[in-house]
């Protein structure tokens, strides 16, 4: 499907105002050479509405967009138990966490693992993010975004795949590696407006065609009354889709996992946090982000079932979500609305808000890998004594290198179906060890630096037994084919008790001399923050006592 003038014109505009405005933050002011804090941490000036549309613009991708519309459509909106408990998430995060990392002064997440264990618990787990960035979430949304792109712009053969893959990674490089943090920072709450916009477009558009009156409202009662099983946010286990959303586990279970260790010690969620005028300012662009998230499933989700509902209606469209070997593509159920219904000059509005999304994103995980790579494994490992200038141009060159690597992998990913759950669950093998070495840091002073370094490496190869051990082999352990969140749970469990006895023998059960002293005053928060995370709260009461 080719664009149209009106809609390449919006395109261009779109690209134009993001490089405009990322280059004009980018310049060094007063002549004066960026330093470090300025480059990775924006100088410490962002104030809380640009640290609330930067978390999201940073975690709304393709990834959501394409892969979660895609979990919409296969299993309806219990996937949006992955937004609206984040919401949650992050108030805890804003709360208890974020009190003690600003304390502290940090650059990035592993340096509070130098600061709270050793530099070897630092190092490890610095080469760890580095890897997963560059290999797992850089080329994940490198290949979906130009999946979506092709979609929508090409013919859907993926011929054009590859093209758009460099072309969104030379946009975000274009600004990104030049000006840092500010330069993300401010674009995305450009995107933020775009994505957010655009999506609440797309959905219309899509509601009010899916019934021959047409109409939003009518629109959401006909896709409820037709499919009412997809609006169930806990899933029983003959219903599609347990063995990712296991019932209660969403609630009580192995999300938690995955949420507290994406929102609360993922470097490239984390540093607009760190780089917020106060704690004040950050735990208020950190409630921004949580009310945000309560909007997002009716973006990413409810397209995917808009989607479900017309293709169980019409053979023709059927066919257009399924391969050549007949295989169906739950992932094309975005990226087909909006070829389908989306009229021109709205389209063109509706690509730059995916590419927002897409670029934003990109963005944000060059700048996180740059950082760490250049303040955890450079600074201290191979040229301690580097100056300020020189720490900045190893920053931009590790960007660029992460990102030629990732756009040569991305190809690769061709043919995964739900790629959002996909990501999910190989990223679910190296979290629970992770959060464990973090949970029990910040709040058990016993935690040694031994069993942080042990968890990290023992906690792996567990996650690994319930994901990938012969079926036979899991009866031993009285759940067979165990869901991933279950797995998420017990790796979690089983690495705090290794980590607990380590911890006992290495300090004869007294407490390690890096434990960090909490004191109750630590996480008072302002009367704003605690009436908005109470709102928040009495929303996903309200959400999930109607869609139970």
């Amino acid at each position: 499907m080719s664009l149209e003038l009106l809609d390449v014109f919006i395109l261009v505009l779109y690209a134009l105002l993001i490089l405009g405005v990322g280059l004009y933050m980018s310049r060094s002011k007063g002549g004066v050479e960026k330093t470090s804090e300025d480059y990775f941490l924006a100088s410490k000036s962002l104030p809380w509405w640009a640290i609330g549309a930067s978390l999201i613009a940073a975690n709304i991708s393709a990834e959501q967009f394409i892969g979660m519309s895609g979990s919409g459509f296969a299993m309806g909106l219990a996937i949006a138990s992955y937004e609206w408990m984040a919401a949650l998430t992050l108030i805890i995060v804003g709360k208890y966490f974020l009190p003690i990392f600003i304390e502290k002064g940090l650059y990035t997440i592993p340096e509070f693992l130098e600061k709270r264990y050793n530099s070897q618990v630092k190092s490890v787990l610095a080469v760890f993010w580095v890897a997963l960035f560059v290999f797992v979430n850089l080329t994940a949304v490198l290949y979906l975004g130009g999946t979506a792109l092709d979609t929508i712009i090409g013919n859907g053969d993926g011929s054009m795949v590859i093209y758009c893959i460099v072309g969104l990674a030379l946009f975000a490089a274009a600004y990104s590696l030049y000006g840092g943090l500010s330069a993300v920072a401010w674009t995305d709450v450009i995107q933020v407006v775009l994505l957010v916009a655009g999506g609440l477009i797309t959905t219309y558009i899509a509601l009010d065609n899916v019934t021959d009156s047409g109409g939003f409202f009518n629109g959401l009662l006909y896709i409820y009354d037709e499919v009412p099983e997809k609006f169930n946010m806990i899933l029983e286990p003959n219903d599609t889709g347990y063995s990712d959303l296991p019932g209660i586990a969403v609630l009580i279970g192995g999300m938690w996992i995955a949420n507290i260790y994406y929102w609360g010690f993922n470097q490239y969620i984390i540093q607009r946090t760190l780089a917020a005028k106060s704690l004040g300012e950050a735990q208020k662009g950190i409630v921004f982000a949580a009310v945000l998230k309560m909007i997002i499933p009716l973006i990413v989700v409810i397209p995917g079932i808009i989607a479900f509902v017309m293709y169980q209606e019409n053979p023709e469209i059927a066919a257009q979500f399924t391969n050549a070997n007949g295989t169906l593509m739950n992932d094309k159920a975005y990226p087909w609305l909006i070829a389908t219904f989306i009229p021109t000059g709205v389209k063109g509005l509706i690509l730059a808000a995916l590419a927002a999304a897409i670029v934003s994103s990109l963005a944000s995980m060059l700048n996180s890998t740059s950082t760490i790579f250049t303040m955890d494994i450079y600074k201290p490992l191979i040229k301690n004594g580097a100056s300020e200038k020189q720490l900045v141009t190893v920053g931009r060159l590790s960007g660029i290198i992460a990102l030629v690597i990732a756009i040569f992998i991305a190809p690769v990913l061709g043919g995964i179906d739900q790629a959002f759950q996909f990501i999910q669950e190989w990223t679910g093998v190296v979290s629970p060890g992770i959060l464990a070495i973090f949970i029990l840091g910040l709040f058990w002073k016993k935690t040694s630096a031994q069993s942080a370094v042990l968890g990290a490496f023992v906690s792996i190869p567990i996650a690994l037994f319930f994901k990938i051990a012969p079926k036979g082999w899991s009866t031993m352990f009285i759940f067979p084919d165990l869901p991933f969140m279950h797995q998420m749970g017990i790796t979690f469990l089983l690495t705090v008790l290794f980590m607990l006895v380590v911890s006992h023998f290495n300090n004869n059960g007294g407490d390690d001399k890096k434990g960090i002293n909490i004191n109750k005053s630590l996480f008072k928060t302002s009367p704003i923050f605690n009436v908005i995370s109470f709102a928040v709260i009495l929303m996903l009461v309200a959400l999930y006592s109607i869609f139970w």
